[in-house]
Formats: C-alpha cells, sequence, structure tokens
C-alpha cells in the first residue's frame, strides 16, 4: 500500500494549528512508511506552508550528536527546514509557550551562510568556505507526537519536530577557531544540564552541514546565502515552559537566553 504522503502532511500541520499532540504516523502505518516517504510527507508540508504564505529562512539538522541519538532512541540525523516565522532574534528572547505543545530546549551551533553551497560532493571545508558566521543559538522543538515519542520517519516526516530557534549574534569567522574544541555550556533554571565541545557533532559541527548539503543535493537543492543552519544539539533537550529560562554559554559564541513566557 502507498502512503498518502499529503494527507499526512495535513494530519501533522492539523496538530501544530490545533496545539494539540498525534499518534505517531509510524505506529499506525509500521514498516510501510520508509524515510524516502518521510521526506515526501515533509515535502508536502513544507509546500503547504509555502502556499500559505510561510518563507524560508534555512535549513537544519537534527539528532547529529551521540547523546541526542540515544535520547530519542535513533541511530542517523535527520534534516528539515527552517522557517521565518520560526527564527526568533537573540540573545536574549522569549517564546510563548501556549503556541506550542510540549516543548523542549536544546543549545545549537548554528552557520549563517556567507553564499549558496551545493552538490552531492561537499566537504566540511567546503562549508568553512560558504559560511559568513558561526554563531550560538537555542532551538526549541515541539514534536507534535504523543510523549515525545518517535521513531526516525515519524519525526523526518514532522521536520525534526522544528518550531522555535533563538539565534545569537555574537559569531565569529568558520576559520578562526576550530569549531570542534568550542565549549557549549547549557544552563536550565540555574541548574547546568551539560557541556559538551563541538565535536560532540558526530565529530564536526561542519561535517553535518556537508551531510545536509550532500542531502539536499539528491532533489537538486542546496543552501542559500543569507540562511541559517542549526547544525544540531550537542546535549540532551530539557523541558521548557512558562517562567523557564535557559541559556547557551559558548566559549567563543557568548550567551544565548530563552525565556518561556
Amino acid at each position: 500500500m502507498s502512503v498518502d504522503h499529503a494527507h499526512w502532511a495535513r494530519y501533522l500541520q492539523a496538530a501544530v494549528d490545533d496545539r494539540r499532540e498525534v499518534t505517531g504516523i509510524g505506529a499506525q502505518l509500521g514498516a510501510e512508511m520508509s524515510l524516502d516517504d518521510a521526506y515526501l510527507v515533509q515535502d508536502a508540508l513544507l509546500a503547504a506552508r509555502l502556499f500559505h504564505g510561510e518563507s524560508l529562512a534555512g535549513a537544519k539538522l537534527g539528532l547529529t550528536s551521540k547523546a541526542k541519538q540515544q535520547q530519542m532512541g535513533v541511530d542517523e540525523p535527520g534534516y528539515g527546514w527552517v522557517s521565518r516565522s520560526s527564527v526568533v532574534p537573540g540573545p536574549d528572547a522569549e517564546v510563548v509557550i501556549s503556541e506550542l505543545i510540549h516543548p523542549r530546549v536544546e543549545p545549537e551551533f548554528v552557520f549563517v551562510m556567507g553564499d549558496d553551497l551545493e552538490g552531492d560532493d561537499c566537504t566540511a571545508d567546503d562549508v568553512l568556505d560558504r559560511t559568513a558566521l558561526v554563531v550560538g543559538g537555542i532551538e526549541v522543538i515541539d514534536s507534535r507526537f504523543e510523549a515525545f515519542k518517535f521513531t526516525l520517519p515519524d519525526v523526518i516526516a514532522d521536520n525534526t519536530s522544528a518550531a522555535r530557534v533563538v539565534v545569537g549574534t555574537a559569531g565569529i569567522a568558520p576559520r578562526d577557531v576550530d569549531l570542534r574544541e568550542v565549549t557549549c555550556t547549557f544552563t536550565v533554571d540555574g541548574e547546568v544540564t551539560g557541556t559538551a565541545t563541538g565535536e560532540a557533532l558526530l565529530g564536526s559541527p561542519a561535517e553535518c552541514v556537508a551531510l545536509l548539503v550532500r542531502h539536499l543535493a539528491r532533489s537538486g537543492r542546496g543552501l542559500k546565502a543569507g540562511w541559517v543552519v542549526p547544525a544540531g544539539a550537542p546535549l540532551d533537550a530539557r523541558p521548557f515552559g512558562v517562567g523557564t529560562v535557559a541559556t547557551a554559554s559558548y566559549s567563543h559564541f557568548g550567551d544565548v537566553t530563552v525565556r518561556g513566557v
């Protein structure tokens, strides 16, 4: 039986619009939904949002650290899109919790593209050459699935749980420091929840972005100059509610803070 990609895109969009969690697609279809099907659902979801006036501000990766993969029970990254309406200027920001379902927060290494970048042979060096700045960020993720539980096809169909991303302003040129050595400490309501370096992102934040570019090349797409590209979270996501204050402190990017209101 073929997967009705448009149907499942509408299913997920309704969850976003109604602020309610829904049963995982994989739980309903089982093995019938492949990764290719999941990306086609994601494409249908994106196409509908663009048709209704949304625009793109970037592309993103999810599940690019072993910590995140273990937390969510998957074994490879997922790729998705950053909508313009989801970008919240930092470094100090507020996010309205009532607009979301069951949000969580996690720190991000964010690449700001200086030039277009595409190609199925993209390397980490190509990424560094085409990046204008690397800044700190915090992503507010919000899986539409019940209890934040999902398969890899589920989370891909759901645009890698994208909801909001706070983008800092204190950036560095991509070759000013080895990004694998940049340290991030995440603090939620005064408690340090973890510390990691860029190396936690599958060995190299720039290689993560190269993986994204090679993935996009399969469908003839690429990154655009000016886009923001969250490369993934080096640490576990934490619950985020009204009154929660989360700060990501980076050794080279300064602090980024988000408050739930």
